[in-house]
């Protein structure tokens, strides 16, 4: 086989049409050899090919004679030696850290391990039997694809609307998608799902990991998977389990066509991606890539003692975002999704640990210096989930400019008003009105708080008011993962489904969540599914169930039907009416004309006092968002205008008489979740009427003459 030197850049395997140019960085490696494999099955390579040139700490060479669709893994070679944080293993086969596609899944066999199981030294001894057979191959892909025009769409964030799903388990059971798509990447992007998606009203998909990762040995073991993929093991391959045409680089092509698909809709993808861990685990997980490839450079290691990692995120190890040869693979696997995949935007897992520089979470840290200088990066949409397990990992509100937030805030106080708590309306009016304490003191806007409800992590929507105890049985750890709520709604027997009194007081309290979430100053985020009423039985940590508790059930019920019809109208009146996404905070005064932008009134028709707000035992609330006195213009520098709303809030277990203000001859009911429908008659009142609020309920009117 000809070898020629090769370049140091790109990373990873790169067919250029010509051959393909192998790369990958070592810092601390004596030797590397590159592997190559006739077939996913081929226990053994059958070419070894030693990578003599070095550039820097990267190992490089160029096969003339390799095409694409060729399997290839590496071995590492140099010192063993766990006490200094040297993990390396010239007899395992690694996965290449820039590998754009992954053939199928890992086979678990003790040889995957860098030690030997069971030995008295623990991780200190060393295994050395070939992983080769049992590990997924690295292939080489060829990147050319027909966009056929596509660009990213940059949907303004004050007009997005996303919905969180999992590629899988919405089409799995999908009655319109045909069988050999359902539960991939064509499978969601098919007509009829895509049609579903733009009728529900949603502007973008936030899709639950894609990138290739590991089911763990302990879940294989008890016979479940890794279904949410929080595992990775590579940041540039897209899945083969999502996809319909194999996994030897048909998933490449897969995933592209659905993000054009869903552009071609007005869809934008957003990815939920997972740098700040791997698969690889704590010292005693396997030896799969990173860890055999340059242990010391890739983990965070704890300083006392090498041997133990530092781990910042709960799954036993957290990438080392202070090795500049980190940094790089992230941003080039994040540019590599915006400017080969076209994706929109991502949302970041536990993201405060990449801000970790030394312990604490540091808001000048590299990573957030180089996303903002990246001129491709910095433009697309950026999401962090502000938190991580170490101490200090909480930091809602404290991102940089360019993030928006999963805002936790604003889950919290809403879950808590509608409970009915004490001391709730100061919070619920910030939450509201875009959680201005959180994010306006440093120049963001409303759109940095993505709001939400309900996540994949926790209860689903219909879950949430139907249990007070999670029910996780079926994961076999005793019921003692996943969060502990305590919900307490007082709504019946946890999981009844037979009386129609508490299933229709549990449809109004999930119309009172959607319609606080779609009502809020903010970018709305809702849990796909919950627009029909999805359950997991209790469930609320089902990451380990790739089955039908986690799968959508599309036979829907009447009142499944009705509280999508519900949803699908909640979102089109926020689409139709600015003054409920605005892009900037209300000022609380008058701007234009003669109405402040916002008004804040007690149950008697008064504005709030100082004493109201402090009233602890207060449950009822209105706002008066005229839409006449917006200080926001459109591109042309004409002022948005729109219609003026009352929005009255009941989070009491019993009804509230409320005065209608006179700042409208007539009110107009136009949102309630109170009833399924209301008649003309019920519908219209004069200003300075007493309206009955019912018991935990919504209502919205709009101001005629």
């Amino acid at each position: 086989m000809r070898i020629w030197p090769g370049y140091s850049y790109p990373l990873g395997a790169t067919w250029d049409g010509k051959g393909v140019n192998f790369a990958i960085f070592s810092e601390n490696a004596t030797s590397i050899n590159l592997l190559l494999y006739e077939s996913e099955n081929s226990p053994n390579p059958h070419d070894k090919v030693p990578l003599t040139e070095k550039t820097g700490f990267v190992w490089h060479s160029y096969l003339p004679d390799i095409l694409p669709g060729q399997l290839y893994a590496y071995s590492v070679d140099g010192s063993y030696e766990p006490q200094k944080g040297l993990r390396f293993s010239k007899n395992k086969a690694l996965i290449d850290p820039y590998a754009k596609a992954i053939a199928g899944t890992i086979s678990w066999d003790d040889a995957m391990f860098g030690y030997k199981i069971g030995d008295a030294n623990g991780d200190l001894s060393i295994d050395e039997r070939d992983s080769g057979p049992f590990l997924p191959k690295s292939i080489v892909i060829d990147t050319k694809y027909d966009w056929e025009g596509d660009t990213l769409l940059h949907t303004p964030w004050n007009d997005t609307v996303i919905y969180e799903v999992h590629v899988k388990g919405m089409t799995k059971l999908h009655p319109d998608v045909p069988e050999e798509q359902r539960g991939t990447y064509s499978g969601i992007s098919s007509p009829k799902v895509i049609r579903y998606l733009k009728d529900l009203g949603v502007s973008a998909l936030e899709l639950m990991p894609i990138h290739h990762h590991v089911d763990n040995k302990f879940l294989v073991d008890d016979g479940l998977k890794n279904y949410w993929g929080y595992n990775t093991i590579g940041f540039f391959a897209p899945d083969s389990r999502y996809s319909s045409r194999g996994f030897m680089g048909g998933q490449v092509a897969e995933f592209k066509d659905m993000v054009k698909a869903f552009h071609r809709a007005g869809i934008e993808v957003i990815l939920d991606v997972v740098y700040n861990h791997t698969a690889e685990g704590n010292n005693l997980g396997p030896t799969l890539s990173f860890r055999g490839i340059d242990n010391t450079t890739y983990y965070r290691l704890s300083p006392d003692n090498p041997q133990f990692y530092v781990d910042f995120t709960g799954t036993g190890n957290s990438l080392n975002m202070r090795h500049p040869s980190v940094i790089q693979m992230i941003m080039d696997s994040l540019r590599y999704w915006i400017l080969e995949m076209h994706v929109d935007g991502f949302r970041f897992d536990l993201a405060s640990t990449l801000a970790r520089e030394l312990w604490e979470v540091d808001h000048l840290s590299s990573f957030f210096e180089v996303i903002q200088q990246d001129p491709v990066i910095s433009q697309v949409k950026l999401i962090a989930e502000p938190w991580d397990l170490g101490n200090g990992g909480y930091q809602v509100g404290n991102f940089p400019a360019l993030w928006a937030e999963w805002n936790g805030r604003y889950r919290d106080s809403i879950r808590r008003f509608w409970r009915s708590d004490e001391s709730q309306v100061p919070e619920i009016a910030y939450r509201l009105t875009g959680s201005s304490d959180l994010y306006q003191e440093n120049g963001r806007s409303p759109h940095a708080s993505i709001n939400f409800v309900t996540c994949h992590d926790g209860f689903t929507l219909r879950d949430l008011v139907s249990y007070n105890s999670k029910h996780n049985e079926a994961n076999k750890e005793g019921n003692r993962d996943g969060m502990d709520d305590n919900i307490s709604w007082d709504m019946g027997e946890e999981g009844d489904t037979s009386n129609l009194v508490i299933i229709s007081a549990r449809m109004k309290q999930m119309k009172n969540f959607l319609s606080t979430l779609f009502l809020s100053q903010g970018v709305p985020m809702m849990l796909g599914g919950d627009e029909i009423a999805r359950t997991q039985n209790g469930n609320n940590n089902a990451y380990c169930q790739d089955n039908e508790t986690s799968w959508f059930n599309w036979n829907l019920d009447e009142n499944e039907r009705v509280f999508l019809s519900f949803t699908r109208n909640l979102i089109s009146f926020r689409k139709e009416h600015s003054v409920f996404r605005r892009k900037r905070f209300f000022q609380g005064r008058k701007l234009f004309g003669a109405s402040k932008d916002i008004t804040w009134l007690q149950p008697n028709g008064l504005e709030m006092t100082e004493e109201a707000w402090n009233e602890s035992r207060i449950r009822t609330i209105g706002m008066v968002l005229s839409g006449d006195a917006m200080d926001e213009f459109n591109q042309e520098g004409v002022r948005i205008a729109d219609l003026t709303f009352l929005v009255l809030l009941n989070a009491k277990g019993e009804p509230a008489q409320f005065r209608l203000p006179k700042v409208a001859e007539k009110w107009e009911i136009v949102i309630q979740t109170f009833s399924n429908e209301l008649k003309e008659n019920e519908k219209s009142f004069r200003g300075g009427d007493m309206f009955r609020l019912e018991e935990r309920s919504v209502v919205v009117m709009k101001r005629t003459s």
